[in-house]
């Protein structure tokens, strides 16, 4: 039983498979069912509060898991330390979990949030799982991977190095509503 169910009660949320380099640099790994996917839709729906914040440089339409759900923000962050992060290590034997820094609900819409400019991340790896697949474009791309989530199933894991050699962006919406986790895993701690 994975972390998620046993901590949540929430059967039937875990897909387990190995994880495997699909891009320069660009993991991805079974993760989550679809239909535990849809639960996370509906609880960030629920919440409502969808906004960008004044002070993000690439706002996008979103919500902190953390603000939203504590214990679901705190049971994410475990099941990736247990399960991504050792099949990460794989590949970046250096890293070190050091928890999240954030994971959050992003809401692609017409006429509200509709594509997501070129930027970086400012964390150590970075992920997201696609958690529905019934809408067009918004498809997240890396131009120097020559890589995007197109045929990247629901519930699957992508991560990436996130600091200088994946920027990357999500193309315009044309139909639907799309919603992605994104997550940022914590820089290490710099010691004087």
């Amino acid at each position: 039983m994975g972390n998620l169910e046993q901590i949540l009660g929430y059967q039937g949320a875990v897909r387990d498979g190995e994880a495997v380099m699909v891009g320069q640099e660009i993991v991805q790994m079974p993760f989550w069912t679809p239909e535990f996917c849809a639960t996370l839709i509906q609880a960030a729906q629920a919440a409502g509060g969808f906004a960008q914040q004044s002070d993000d440089p690439v706002p996008g339409y979103e919500i902190s898991l953390a603000a939203i759900a504590p214990r679901l923000f705190e049971a994410v962050e475990q099941d990736i330390g247990i399960r991504l992060w050792p099949a990460l290590q794989q590949w970046w034997p250096l890293i070190d979990y050091h928890g999240l820094r954030d994971a959050f609900v992003i809401r692609y819409a017409m006429g509200e949030q509709e594509e997501l400019r070129m930027h970086h991340d400012v964390a150590q790896v970075s992920a997201s799982i696609k958690l529905n697949d019934d809408y067009e474009g918004a498809v997240l791309e890396f131009p120097r991977q020559k890589f995007s989530n197109a045929d990247v199933p629901v519930g699957d894991v992508i991560a990436w190095p996130s600091l200088v050699t994946h920027p990357h962006a999500s193309s315009q919406l044309t139909r639907g509503v799309k919603y992605s986790l994104t997550i940022w895993c914590e820089l290490p701690m710099m010691l004087d």
